[in-house]
């Protein structure tokens, strides 16, 4: 929370962005269970932010409010992926209280200006005014309109071919922090079928990596393999998403039972014909 006694040069930042800042890796748990429980527990745990998975998860606007009141005064900041690039998706995540929006599909310059208007207020950017619920969350006392234009952090996703085609000005956007590359959707649109470790990819990276750093964006990418992210680090990426609280707890699980003979029960599949 930040300080109500903090002067201009002190004011709190956004401790995602200052270790990104600094040079440091940070690290995101992934939620895709719609438990405010689930969330402050795992705001304890050590990860630098919280990534509230809505596109591809049951979790609702009002579950994520709760989630975020959920973390008040814990290390952990939240931030949300929404569904859609739109403005109107951004501003209800925001108003709930996230101090960063992961935008999928972000795959040409123009969707790229899109979402960082979606987080900034006039005249740099299009959000709305009426973060009452925000700055409940936030009581920042410069007020909360320059504390969020100041800490809101924008994550462009790459998931096509045709965004890397066009990676350079896509980078080149002002306001954008982090440019994340959703390696399963770019693998597919590349025509690798999900396959982390084709050749294709790996040269969509290098050509991603090499523009993130031209146009001095932080990059980041999914893994929750700590060997991969060793190797990912020294390629220049900073921001990664792990796994999710269902994969933490069936690694726990494993960590537990095998060593005790018992092994993890896989659902059972049935036959779809």
């Amino acid at each position: 929370m930040p300080d109500s006694d903090a002067s201009p040069q002190d004011a709190w930042e956004n401790p995602v962005r200052k270790s990104l800042r600094e040079g440091n890796p940070v690290f995101g748990v992934t939620l895709t269970v719609a438990s405010a429980e689930t969330a402050a527990q795992a705001a304890t745990l050590g990860f630098d932010f919280l990534w509230i998975e809505m596109e591809h998860s049951p979790i609702t606007l009002e579950t994520l409010r709760n989630m975020v009141l959920a973390t008040r005064g814990l290390p952990a900041v939240p931030f949300a992926r929404v569904p859609v690039n739109e403005i109107w998706t951004a501003k209800r995540v925001l108003d709930a209280g996230v101090l960063g929006v992961m935008f999928p599909f972000t795959s040409t310059p123009e969707l790229a200006r899109q979402a960082v208007a979606a987080c900034r207020y006039p005249p740099h950017g299009r959000r709305g005014s009426g973060p009452g619920l925000a700055s409940f969350r936030w009581p920042a006392p410069e007020g909360y309109h320059d504390f969020a234009d100041r800490n809101v952090m924008v994550v462009i996703i790459i998931e096509e071919a045709r965004a890397v085609e066009e990676i350079d000005a896509i980078a080149a956007t002002p306001g954008v922090d982090v440019i994340f590359v959703g390696t399963s959707d770019l693998s597919f649109s590349l025509g690798c079928r999900g396959q982390q470790d084709h050749p294709k990819l790996e040269a969509a990276l290098e050509k991603i990596v090499k523009a993130g750093k031209a146009h001095d964006k932080f990059l980041g990418l999914p893994t929750a393999d700590p060997a991969l992210i060793k190797k990912r680090f020294e390629q220049g990426f900073r921001f990664f998403q792990t796994a999710t609280e269902l994969g933490l707890m069936a690694r726990g699980a494993r960590q537990l039972l095998e060593p005790l003979g018992k092994a993890l029960v896989e659902p059972a599949r049935k036959s779809l014909y």
